[in-house]
């Protein structure tokens, strides 16, 4: 036998509110009944003791006559008036009832021996009499006088019964009524969370593969309203959709990248492969002296090519990793002044100026050969890709937190379309802003090895570029104070600005 599943919830709602009305609306039929019956019960209690009164008094006038029931055709008496006189024992000496249009009429023996044993001290009790059905009886003693009278039931049973009809029919027709109200209420209500399991659904059914839609559907804003239960639950589906297409846009970036990484190693690595092999079969056929000089040359420029290539890619790979570079106190700003006068040597044909603050050591800790080569690599990018004659200026700024490196160039700027990528593994410059072609730029591992390095020492590096200016700067943790506690360092130290070359 297989089970039955849950219902959902628009239909266990209105059930339970049908319930919940069905139980309230027979609590108040049950105790409308019952007050009901008390009240109509105390009504036709009362009547009977007035006529019990009412037939002492009359018996009284006729003492010597304990089976007198004369008062009885005086009229006047509701339709089924039953009395009775008694002896002492309680036992019906005389008893009559009286008809609508008769008169009264005797008691049988039946109907006598019913009535035996009412006690006659004034309680009401309930007594069944053969052939008049249900009464309420009682009996008193006067002065030995004693007078059972009692009234038939019928009337309170029978308005009882009419109320309990209506009640019932009244009860049906308001469930009838409100199951219906509670149904469309509860649906109505119901529709944002439907559209909501809906958007839920159509965004579990999505392929979330790397050729998955790039757009998934979303609760609408009506029923994203943080102010209701369902509105709640569409935000966060709204807020859970957004993180997951911005970790699917970020998968499929990283594996663009990637892909792009990989064509790029392998061009940049066949080209001096192919240099090498071409060189190598070259001297294998017996290329002459100067041929062979030349092709020994060329090998080993290519293999170093090649080589500094493979290491930077192997720098990128640990420095992804994690691994926390080697500990040590560097001076920033004598580490800046040997790259400036390096990259003076490479590029004879710019303008160097460099801008130091003239205070004590600015000091960083970290790799500083790395350090050294993430600044390297920031000049070289700037001699690489301007023209000749454009000033390069580099300066340094510090703080009581932090170390700032800027390195600017009046050169042409970078398109803006590549600055987003500009720190990505193998991003070329537009030829634009390279000054020998493709072929003199590098192999776009300079800015990306820069930024790794930067990063892993807890520093951060950004590009502004226009054309006319284009400035990186690049920002270290500052291992303490520059300055001595005496004399707080100021927020811009004076610097010493010193030209470095001259235009070609």
């Amino acid at each position: 036998m297989t089970r039955r599943g849950p219902r959902p919830l628009r239909t266990r709602l209105p059930l339970l509110l049908a319930t919940v009305l069905a139980g309230v609306c027979g609590a108040l039929g049950l105790t409308t009944a019952l007050a009901q019956h008390a009240y109509l019960t105390g009504e036709l209690d009362g009547r009977v003791n007035d006529a019990a009164v009412s037939g002492v008094t009359a018996a009284a006038r006729h003492p010597g006559r304990p089976d007198d029931l004369a008062f009885l055709g005086t009229g006047g008496h509701p339709s089924g008036l039953l009395a009775a006189r008694l002896d002492t024992g309680g036992h019906v000496l005389a008893g009559a009832v009286v008809r609508r249009d008769d008169g009264p009429s005797p008691l049988g023996a039946a109907q006598r021996s019913a009535l035996t044993g009412v006690p006659d001290d004034g309680t009401v009790h309930t007594r069944t009499v053969p052939g008049l059905g249900a009464y309420r009886v009682t009996a008193l003693d006067a002065s030995g006088i004693r007078v059972l009278a009692g009234l038939p039931l019928d009337d309170v049973r029978h308005t009882l019964r009419a109320l309990v009809r209506i009640e019932a029919a009244a009860t049906a027709g308001a469930l009838v009524l409100a199951g219906g109200c509670c149904v469309l209420a509860v649906r109505r209500g119901l529709r944002p969370l439907g559209r909501v399991a809906a958007a839920a659904d159509q965004v579990a059914r999505a392929p979330l593969g790397p050729k998955g839609p790039t757009g998934l559907a979303r609760v609408p804003a009506p029923d994203a309203d943080p102010g209701t239960e369902a509105g709640r639950v569409g935000a966060a589906l709204n807020r859970m959709i957004d993180e997951v297409e911005a970790s699917l846009a970020e998968r499929r970036r990283g594996e663009e990248r990637m892909r792009r990484f990989i064509a790029d190693a392998g061009h940049e690595l066949r080209t001096p492969l192919a240099s090498i092999a071409g060189y190598a079969e070259l001297m294998n056929r017996g290329a002459r002296p100067d041929t062979a000089d030349l092709a020994w040359r060329r090998i080993g420029a290519e293999s170093a090519r090649m080589t500094g290539l493979v290491e930077d890619l192997l720098l990128l790979a640990r420095l992804a990793e994690g691994r926390p570079p080697q500990a040590a106190e560097t001076d920033l700003a004598l580490l800046v002044a040997e790259a400036v006068r390096q990259a003076r040597t490479a590029g004879a044909d710019h303008v160097w100026r460099v801008e130091l603050p003239l205070d004590p050591p600015l000091r960083v800790t970290g790799d500083g050969p790395r350090l050294r080569q993430a600044v390297s690599a920031l000049l070289a990018n700037a001699r690489m890709h301007t023209p000749p004659g454009t000033t390069v200026t580099v300066s340094l700024a510090t703080t009581a937190a932090r170390h700032t490196l800027r390195v600017r160039d009046d050169g042409p700027g970078i398109p803006r379309d590549l600055l987003p990528a500009v720190f990505d593994p193998f991003t070329r410059a537009d030829p634009s802003r390279t000054r020998a072609g493709l072929g003199g730029g590098g192999s776009g591992l300079g800015l990306a090895v820069a930024a790794a390095i930067v990063h892993a020492h807890g520093g951060a590096v950004r590009v502004d570029s226009v054309p006319g200016r284009t400035e990186f700067t690049v920002d270290f943790p500052a291992t303490g104070p520059s300055l001595p506690s005496a004399h707080p360092a100021p927020e811009h130290p004076p610097t010493a600005s010193h030209p470095l070359g001259s235009s070609a």
